[in-house]
């Protein structure tokens, strides 16, 4: 058992992506909530010091090596950690995880991890690749009770909700960790607490759960929500200590409570009629709740300027195989009414959804991706996230296809490539693995193009003529910011997706690939 100094330190890091994709844009300016909490827990601790190492949004003074990667022995001999946290939450980052958990373990630090990658089969993986300890579920009480554990050297099994490997190498788990419900006795969560980090975008949660089931997703079970007061509390904190002014509240069903809803948007807008500051937040949401004037209403004169919406597929067999009972004809209209009351649309899809036995669509790569670029234009859709399906551990979707013997050995294809940018199985007939990858690039790269830079600036010489000759300004600059918006996000878009192939071409996946597809013939 390791012994601990006086004073001690505890290093949460979220590891870097392996490459560049979509959320690379965003994620130099946000962080992930969950280590977030977690340090705020660990820093209330008496004795303790916490921090936060986001590698996706690491800048000015953070210390490097020359390949522009954050230089943790550098970070270990100014500052040195005792406990090293790392955040499992994207299955992508977890081989840079591994690596980082080695080079810690090797300085004698104990390693803790902890996110949603950490399930089934995975738990044993992360405790053979160098961590001590793997939190399952949710960790703010876990982690000092885990920390406080191994300070006074007592048992291990009387702490709820972890797994690590006994003196025989035997894996342990302990009992279930209770679900969180009282949310408002939580601190704050402390954004003083990451380093090295320029933030724009705050992420605020306001609920936990979700009673979807998607198939694909690995958010489950009944929502638990905190009062609208503690999101308030948590946006004003924001604004009076760092000044902020962009959030995402990062629920997967705002408006999920429609009671509740109206009641924090309420007090949104008065508080910021009291402060005289306007904010700029942008929440998922499902589609239906469009139909509802009176919320998306409120939701406007709360600062609610964008809507996230998972329309999944524009093809209705897919749709039903997700659990999604809608019809593309439907998602239209309704995305219309979300465009009427005010708001940008942020589309969320999924290309080449693989549909259970028994379902059939034969349809042709070129009439697949037809039918996308004719619901997004048709939707008139701001800005696009298309992504392949994932196999994310312990979900649904995940059993069905290892059952069929479809998903590809990570032998081949590894964890890093578990972002939504390569095909990760056999898909359905007549697709195949490369029609799949091929597909994403025609429609991103028909939605995110070079052209646009014209666009940018035929807006910008545009504006003040355009906005002499209207009577009502405040549509007039409405309608302007949003074409400018989405045309420069467009051009940006270009720019990472142009990089992004520039770096596939490099990758070994091609190769890698025809042995996964080779190995699963035999």
């Amino acid at each position: 058992m390791k012994k601990f100094p006086i004073r001690k330190r505890f290093r949460l890091i979220i590891p870097k992506y392996p490459a560049l994709n979509i959320y690379s844009r965003i994620a130099i300016s946000t962080t992930a909530l969950g280590p977030i909490c977690i340090a705020t827990m660990v820093g209330r601790m008496k004795d303790w010091d916490a921090e936060v190492i986001d590698e996706n949004n690491y800048r000015k003074f953070g210390p490097k090596k020359q390949d522009g990667q954050p230089d943790h022995d550098t970070l270990q001999a100014i500052r040195p950690a005792d406990v090293a946290g790392f955040y499992g939450g994207l299955t992508s980052t977890v081989p840079r995880l591994y690596k980082l958990a080695k080079l810690y373990k090797q300085k004698g630090v104990v390693t803790i991890a902890g996110g949603q990658h950490f399930v089934e089969s995975n738990i044993r993986e992360a405790l053979e690749n160098s961590i001590d300890f793997v939190v399952i579920g949710e960790g703010e009480i876990t982690i000092r009770e885990l920390l406080n554990t191994l300070q006074q050297g007592e048992d291990l099994k009387n702490v709820a909700g972890i797994a690590f490997l006994n003196s025989n190498g035997n894996l342990v788990k302990t009992e279930d960790r209770q679900k969180i419900t009282d949310f408002d006795s939580l601190p704050l969560p402390d954004f003083n607490l990451l380093r090295y980090s320029k933030m724009k975008l705050y992420p605020i949660n306001w609920t936990r759960g979700c009673g979807m089931d998607c198939e694909f997703c690995t958010v489950k079970g009944r929502p638990r929500s905190s009062s609208p007061e503690r999101v308030v509390e948590q946006i004003a904190s924001l604004l009076e200590g760092h000044h902020a002014r962009h959030f995402f509240i990062v629920d997967d069903l705002f408006g999920n409570k429609r009671a509740d809803t109206l009641k924090l948007c309420d007090l949104l807008a008065n508080y910021q009629k009291a402060v005289g500051v306007r904010l700029d937040i942008t929440v998922q949401i499902r589609l239906d709740r469009a139909k509802d004037r009176e919320l998306l209403r409120a939701m406007r004169k709360a600062g609610i300027n964008t809507v996230c919406i998972g329309f999944e597929s524009p093809i209705s067999e897919e749709l039903e195989a997700m659990n999604k009972k809608i019809k593309p004809e439907e998602m239209l209209k309704l995305t219309k009414l979300y465009h009427q009351a005010g708001f940008l649309v942020h589309g969320m899809f999924i290309f080449g959804y693989p549909l259970p036995k028994g379902v059939e669509v034969k349809m042709s790569l070129k009439e697949r991706i037809k039918r996308f670029r004719k619901f997004i234009r048709q939707g008139k859709i701001d800005t696009l996230q298309v992504l392949l399906p994932v196999p994310i551990p312990g979900t649904g979707l995940t059993k069905r296809l290892n059952q069929d013997n479809r998903i590809f050995p990570l032998d081949y294809i590894g964890w890093k490539y578990y972002d939504g940018n390569f095909p990760l199985f056999v898909p359905d007939e007549p697709l195949t693995a490369e029609d799949m990858q091929t597909a994403l690039k025609k429609i991103m790269g028909r939605f995110y193009r070079f052209r646009y830079i014209f666009a940018i600036a035929r807006n910008i010489l545009i504006f003040p003529a355009m906005m002499l000759t209207l009577w009502n300004i405040k549509f007039g600059w409405r309608k302007w910011y949003r074409h400018w918006r989405n045309d420069l996000i467009r051009f940006g878009g270009w720019i990472i997706i142009r990089r992004w192939k520039a770096n596939f071409s490099k990758d070994p996946f091609s190769e890698n690939l025809i042995k996964a597809k080779q190995s699963l013939q035999k």
